[in-house]
């Protein structure tokens, strides 16, 4: 038993199924959340009639994940992860069915509330990556959540360009134009519950807590200012999420005004999602290995390097800049969020990990409902430029997340962390 965690000095013999399930489950609500994003601008701009309200959808999505975080954080406090995730999953599922209810009316009052209950699909998606360090040791923990993180690369490559058959089979099915992409991202909504409901056995929150010598009560109290590092690193992550909320929300409008199809615009939102989770598990590995700071800082730059590509290259180029801006997305996400994981005592995560689930998501929804004003104001060109003193503040802040000590794994708490040499590398 390890005196910092809590947990047993070896892995503990469940967690790789728990890892197992959690990806299975990451994986379908990665294309129910993929087409909900790659089709939400256009949905709403033909149920509103207003294009400058498109990013409306990106906008409740997140906000929807931001007003579930803090209440399945404390569910899975009382409760556990099984049913805190199963939970946000279901509300998900209700909001497809508004969706396409809504769509097929052409109401935007139906509409714009299932992207609020959607966003439980995102909430699950970020609170999961987190359940996948209960059971983690301090040098795997990195690795542990990008692993699960990365699984979602399944599906947020297969959802968007699934937006063209589901659209065919919505018409199969006398249903709108746009609305069918909904039933399939429904139908994995639902497998997504099921998944969880079924096979999160034994539960990783509650089980962490079973190995933890401590008793752990129902009130958790958590003062901030008591957590400086932990503050800025929500920081970091909610300022690089708001980067990529606010380019990405308006680009799939941005390519339909240049004259493309939706056909090539799925492709572009695929190459986003897929830079947003198919290298996570090498972020993961750098985080453990070379340190949170540097990963953070890597994802800053490439989050730079998007912010140059949009404005040099064509929109016939735009996969290129929207892949290297989930690929910024990544770095930071996973480094800063494993940070924020090790941050505070076991007894105190869930209440953390909400409240940085909070933030995040409020940062992104004011990104979202931002962009669009943005584009009409300044073309997409000035929509990015917006951009730079958000990723200025990703840097900075992972800079001060890790000022005292730079931890290969991010953890504040671990009293077996190496000491930092002159250099400012680890002590070997």
């Amino acid at each position: 038993m390890t005196a910092a965690t809590g947990l047993p000095a070896r892995e503990h013999p469940s967690q790789r199924r728990i890892l197992w399930v959690l990806s299975t489950a990451q994986a379908l609500g990665g294309v129910a959340n993929g087409v909900a994003l790659g089709v939400g601008s256009l949905l709403v701009a033909q149920v509103t009639g207003r294009e400058e309200l498109a990013g409306l959808a990106a906008t409740l999505l997140t906000l929807g994940s931001a007003g579930l975080a803090l209440p399945l954080a404390r569910l899975a406090h009382r409760r556990g992860r099984r049913v805190a995730l199963t939970s946000g999953s279901l509300l998900a599922l209700v909001g497809t069915v508004l969706l396409a209810v809504g769509g097929s009316l052409g109401s935007p009052w139906i509409v714009l509330p299932g992207f609020l209950l959607l966003g439980g699909a995102m909430a699950v998606n970020l609170q999961s990556r987190f359940a996948a360090t209960d059971l983690s040791q301090p040098s795997r923990r990195g690795r542990d959540l990008a692993l699960v993180v990365w699984t979602t690369t399944i599906g947020v490559i297969v959802g968007p360009n699934l937006i063209a058959p589901g659209d065919a089979l919505g018409t199969a099915l006398g249903l709108p134009h746009l609305v069918g992409a909904y039933v399939i991202s429904g139908a994995a909504t639902a497998l997504m519950a099921a998944v969880l409901w079924v096979l999160l056995r034994p539960d990783p929150l509650l089980e962490s807590r079973a190995a933890a010598p401590v008793a752990v009560g129902r009130t958790v109290r958590l003062r901030l200012r008591d957590h400086p590092r932990a503050v800025a690193a929500v920081v970091a992550v909610a300022a690089a999420h708001a980067t990529m909320v606010g380019v990405m929300a308006l680009t799939p409008v941005h390519l339909e005004h240049a004259g493309h199809a939706l056909a090539l615009i799925g492709f572009t939102m695929s190459a986003h999602t897929a830079g947003m989770y198919a290298l996570s598990p090498v972020f993961g590995w750098l985080t453990d290995r070379v340190g949170a700071r540097a990963t953070t800082l890597l994802g800053a730059g490439i989050l730079l390097a998007s912010v140059v590509a949009n404005l040099l290259l064509g929109p016939d180029l735009a996969p290129v800049g929207l892949a290297l801006l989930g690929l910024g997305w990544s770095a930071a996400t996973v480094a800063g969020s494993t940070i924020v994981a090790g941050a505070v005592p076991p007894p105190l995560r869930p209440a953390l990990l909400g409240r940085s689930d909070l933030v995040m998501g409020l940062a992104g929804a004011a990104a979202g409902a931002a962009a669009g004003p943005l584009l009409g104001l300044a073309g997409y060109g000035g929509l990015n430029l917006t951009m730079l003193p958000i990723i200025a503040t990703v840097a900075i802040a992972a800079v001060l997340a890790t000022r005292r000590a730079d931890a290969p794994s991010g953890d504040s708490a671990a009293p077996s962390a190496r000491p930092a040499a002159p250099s400012g590398r680890p002590v070997p």
